[in-house]
């Protein structure tokens, strides 16, 4: 196995204080580390990359294989109110419930 010689500046890095601001020239990198707010905002707008994959936050990946469907239901507002008291994982419920039905009935 050949083995990379690291780019690390190691000098630079070990004489950095835990405490100690971060070093940082406008060239280094798109936002000043030691800007809590310019940090947030650099991360909130960043792409995550999985697998070499953008995944976007909020959002949720394609699935390996897909078991369920997505499709348009309308349920009376007692049934929803009923599933959704019962916290989250509610529409999970809700199809559990309806094949407990079917092997009731089969």
């Amino acid at each position: 196995m050949k083995k990379t010689q690291s780019k690390t500046d190691w000098k630079r890095v070990l004489s950095i204080k835990e405490s100690a601001p971060i070093p940082y020239e406008s060239a280094d990198g798109p936002y000043d580390p030691n800007d809590v707010k310019a940090t947030r905002a650099f991360f909130e707008k960043a792409d995550l990359i999985r697998g070499g994959k953008v995944v976007r936050r909020g959002k949720r990946g394609p699935q390996k294989a897909p078991t369920k469907q997505l499709i348009s239901l309308r349920l009376s507002p007692e049934v929803i109110d009923h599933f959704k008291s019962t916290g989250p994982g509610w529409q999970t419920r809700i199809d559990r419930t309806l094949r407990e039905s079917i092997r009731k009935r089969a």
